[in-house]
């Protein structure tokens, strides 16, 4: 699965263009990772998008390289664009199986050089720091929980940006005034209140299921909500791992919301998620 990219004001509704990619994410992926046009209509439309909607962000995320199409028999189809499968790959890792630090976890350092004749460069690598989750310590120095080093690396490596980087890995020497600088790194209340957002947003969803009288009765209609359910909320929720760099509780304020945001996630995606595959895969002929 792969991330959104940052914002920091307020959790949107996602956008048809952020439904197709949940969609293509969750069960399009590998050898089998084709949606015939009618199949994704069909799927689209138990979310409340018209198959006008369908076709036009598709073109969309064709353009914009994410979706390639092929022809499977006499029906048009689309796919991940080849080469994104090692990003959703790494985004299936953060997303749903991330770690939080500890206290005893090192810090990795970013430390980037751009020549003045090429300062366009320096925007695209604050972007890739910050859409990875670290946090400024200073103009050219960005800092993250080390266990985010197997990400940072790939992300700038991909964007060809690697020459103009030196990553740093170690402990940060003054313990006691740790917690005070990562309210200084990182915009932590923009971030709670964004997790807090989350929560609001789907906690219903959760009351709702585990009211149910039979949550597995395998049902139709069961499984088609699971679906209507669980791909909103996954797209809600995937990009909100990335900004969140998973500081270790130690250093979070006082009734961190995301903590609550990532236990609500974690239990609606153990009520919905298998029941949601089987929908759309019942739609799209799969076993």
């Amino acid at each position: 699965m792969a991330p959104e990219n940052a914002v920091t004001d307020a959790l949107p509704m996602p956008r048809h263009q952020h439904i197709i990619v949940t969609v293509f994410g969750l069960y399009a992926r590998g050898d089998r990772g084709a949606f015939a046009v009618s199949d994704l209509i069909t799927l689209l439309s138990d979310l409340g998008v018209e198959s006008g909607g369908v076709r036009s962000s598709v073109s969309r995320l064709k353009k914009r390289g994410v979706l390639e199409s092929l022809r499977q028999g006499r029906s048009a189809s689309y796919r991940l664009a080849a080469g994104l499968e090692d990003v959703f790959r790494a985004g299936d890792e953060r997303i749903f199986a991330r770690r939080r630090a500890t206290v005893d976890d090192e810090w990795i350092l970013t430390s980037f050089s751009v020549p003045e004749s090429q300062r366009h460069l320096r925007h695209r690598l604050r972007t890739i720091l910050t859409r990875v989750g670290c946090g400024q310590v200073a103009p050219g120095l960005w800092i993250a929980p080390g266990n985010l080093a197997s990400e940072i690396s790939p992300q700038l490596e991909r964007a060809g940006l690697a020459d103009y980087v030196d990553l740093f890995q170690g402990a940060h020497l003054m313990a006691g005034e740790i917690r005070h600088k990562v309210g200084q790194w990182w915009d932590l209340p923009a971030l709670d209140a964004l997790y807090a957002d989350f929560v609001e947003l789907n906690r219903q969803v959760l009351d709702r299921w585990e009211q149910f009288p039979n949550t597995n009765d395998g049902s139709h209609e069961t499984l088609r909500q699971a679906f209507v359910d669980y791909v909103p909320l996954v797209t809600q929720w995937r990009r909100l791992p990335y900004m969140d760099p998973g500081l270790a509780e130690e250093y979070l304020p006082k009734d961190w919301s995301g903590l609550a945001a990532e236990a609500l996630f974690t239990k609606l995606r153990e009520l919905l998620g298998q029941q949601a595959e089987r929908y759309a895969h019942s739609v799209i002929g799969r076993p």
